[in-house]
């Protein structure tokens, strides 16, 4: 066989193997043309706008945290007494927080993913790691699978504290999204421009309407407002988790 024809015939097999093994990865860092030509991306510093737990943007660049995996958007979870609330928004309050506490952040490159987001380990102006925080506060999970253990530790702790997604019961992100394959790609907006409006599937609650236990039917309806919207804290004045106790 010709020199020329191998070359092409394993150029093709090459090309044909990659494209394979792009369309089964997961969402995360994965093999592509740009993680192996072109130099390697500065540091990137600015403030953040929050796209959810583990995702923000900096100078209209998307960056995911390495090695650590939050609830998506639209992702519930159960809190200690098995009422559900919204985990993934949680977790981008939670990261909101946090990252306003101590501006800008700096976020060295790792890798591009799927969706050429600048996968990157994060930093705020004090030097805290983005990524280990969240684990620790229970806001995102040690994804191993890219991770190879680095926040375990941090992990380790949060369950034992039983905070953020350990006080209840929740499926880890990556499993929750294979069960919701329509929200693989990213959210398109950032925290600060995504409606607060959340509306009970079951119910019909909505969290537009700022409300009174003396406005609220049942115990039911009270602990869905404590747990699902930005106000409903306010709803339980001593502070032990159940709103409105009258109704309870």
């Amino acid at each position: 066989m010709p020199g020329r024809l191998i070359f092409v015939t394993v150029a093709a097999a090459g090309a044909l193997a990659a494209q394979t093994a792009i369309q089964h990865s997961d969402s995360l860092p994965e093999i592509n043309a740009s993680n192996w030509f072109g130099p390697k991306p500065q540091p990137i510093t600015g403030v953040v706008s929050i796209i959810d737990g583990d995702t923000i943007e900096i100078h209209g660049q998307r960056i995911r945290f390495n090695g650590i995996d939050a609830p998506e958007s639209k992702q519930y979870c159960e809190d200690a007494k098995g009422f559900e609330y919204p985990c993934g928004r949680r977790s981008a309050e939670a990261l909101d927080s946090f990252l306003a506490a101590s501006r800008p952040v700096q976020c060295t490159f790792v890798t591009w993913d799927r969706y050429h987001r600048f996968v990157g380990d994060c930093r705020r102006a004090d030097g805290v790691s983005v990524a280990a925080w969240m684990v620790e506060h229970g806001q995102a999970l040690d994804w191993p699978r890219y991770s190879h253990g680095a926040y375990a530790a941090q992990q380790a702790k949060a369950e034992a504290a039983k905070v953020g997604l350990w006080v209840g019961n929740f499926q880890a992100p990556w499993d929750w999204r294979a069960l919701h394959s329509n929200v693989d790609a990213p959210s398109s907006r950032p925290l600060d421009t995504v409606s607060r409006k959340l509306v009970s599937q079951s119910g019909g609650y909505s969290c537009e309407q700022r409300r009174y236990c003396s406005q609220i039917s049942s115990c039911d309806e009270a602990q869905w407002y404590r747990h699902s919207c930005s106000w409903g804290r306010k709803l339980d004045w001593d502070g032990d988790g159940v709103a409105c106790e009258s109704l309870c």
